[in-house]
């Protein structure tokens, strides 16, 4: 292992063999903690190249259990975010591609610090069991065409004691590690076709197009070098998707997208999404394939298959069709403008995180969630404001917790007398054949 350190050290590319002996023998307890943050932070600082990075990820892939999922008849699709706040698209995305004749066999993840998870916003139903069997997973794919589950702990393991040690030991940021960390799970989880939705901006983990692009391109490159088609759509995240932040508030959100009457920004970014998802599953080209999606939505379909999802998993529908059901935060809380004048700023990442410390989120694992807490935005980036009037609503089961979610949001505040220049929703493409800006 020292050998291994020192060649990583001196910017030498490291073998199969190599690479394989570091990450089994941590895996195995037999290489100790402090040589492979070593080896992590000589990863970070020297980089990989593409080879190095396709072999890391399928030595990490198969660290645990690769998924077959052969017994699910035709071509399943999967579809990763790197993460981001009011990142709902995987509720309103599955259900669509599902409805359009592709299936969904996903594992998703839950949330932490100002990222929320898939799986947190399902369990916000009642009743929603997001643990089942091969089996059960199996038969429901097969019977329904989608389901979505938490991931295994046995999918990837190199990755998740990988990951808590980049964790403490500041090597979360490098991109050959981002990307073998995600693609070694979407390895393992077996579908045919992948789409990557690499968010950009204040409230993502990459802050610039270059290196959005950079992160979309290698992920790309690891998943067609396994055989599976891969796109990613680079995508904004210097303001939240949509304007509920927090858990029932974002199923409640996703389902108005499906019935049609969602917001715009979180509605065209799930039909670009779910029209790439649908390219990439052979269903035709862009054009035909973003009808596709349109017309399932259009005619009820897509939220129907929503619910049949739910309800196979022991969810209460009833909140998925009368959002009022849910269950409601005991207190609210207006915070207003201070000014006249347009919304130049306003930092997603201290919105997530006023969400957190409202309850809506986990600053550390173990934490728990309150599925009621959260934020609703009624004036977003680059909106006209009044003094007085309501930037957004807080709800939360304690009244204390709003002085500090009020400060936190406040911070990444900023109104002017001229608005700002709008992010487009989607920067870039990115594909085997290479990248389209837009």
């Amino acid at each position: 292992m020292y050998d291994i350190i020192a060649k990583k050290r001196d910017g030498g590319t490291l073998t199969r063999e190599e690479l394989a002996f570091a990450v089994n023998g941590y895996v195995a307890g037999e290489v100790p903690d402090y040589q492979m943050s070593a080896l992590l932070m000589a990863i970070y600082l020297r980089g990989m190249t593409d080879e190095e990075t396709a072999v890391l990820t399928d030595v990490m892939a198969h660290s645990g259990d690769m998924v077959d999922l052969s017994a699910i008849e035709g071509i399943k699709a999967d579809k990763h975010s790197t993460g981001g706040v009011g990142d709902k698209t995987t509720l309103v995305i599955a259900p669509i591609v599902a409805a359009c004749g592709v299936k969904i066999a996903k594992m998703s993840g839950r949330g932490l610090g100002h990222t929320g998870g898939t799986i947190d916003k399902m369990e916000a139903v009642p009743g929603t069991r997001t643990s089942l069997t091969q089996e059960e997973f199996f038969k429901q794919v097969n019977e329904i065409g989608i389901s979505v589950i938490g991931q295994s702990g046995q999918i990837a393991v190199a990755d998740k004691k990988m990951y808590a040690l980049r964790d403490v030991t500041a090597t979360v940021g490098c991109i050959p590690l981002i990307a073998s960390s995600i693609m070694s799970k979407k390895l393992a989880a077996g579908s045919d076709a992948i789409l990557l939705d690499v968010t950009m901006g204040d409230g993502a983990f990459m802050k610039d197009l270059d290196s959005a692009i950079e992160l979309a391109r290698q992920m790309v490159a690891i998943g067609t070098t396994h055989g599976r088609k891969v796109a990613a759509l680079i995508t904004d995240m210097d303001k939240p998707l949509g304007r509920n932040i927090g858990n029932s508030l974002e199923v409640a959100e996703s389902m108005a997208v499906l019935q049609g009457k969602g917001p715009a920004d979180l509605t065209e970014v799930c039909l670009q999404l779910a029209t790439n998802m649908l390219i990439l599953a052979g269903k035709g080209d862009a054009a035909t394939c973003r009808k596709m999606a349109q017309q399932v939505i259009a005619d009820g379909s897509a939220f129907k298959k929503c619910c049949q999802m739910f309800a196979a998993q022991g969810g209460e529908v009833s909140v998925l069709e009368d959002p009022e059901r849910f269950r409601k935060a005991k207190y609210s809380y207006e915070l207003t403008a201070q000014s006249d004048g347009y919304i130049y700023k306003n930092d997603v990442e201290k919105i997530g995180n006023a969400s957190v410390l409202l309850g809506a989120g986990r600053i550390k694992k173990e934490d728990t969630i309150d599925f009621a807490a959260g934020i609703t935005m009624h004036r977003k980036l680059g909106d006209f404001v009044k003094t007085g009037e309501s930037i957004c609503t807080f709800y939360a089961d304690d009244e204390a917790l709003f002085a500090a979610a009020e400060e936190m949001y406040r911070g990444g505040l900023v109104i002017k007398s001229e608005p700002p220049k709008l992010p487009p929703l989607i920067y870039a493409r990115v594909t085997a054949d290479g990248v389209e800006r837009f």
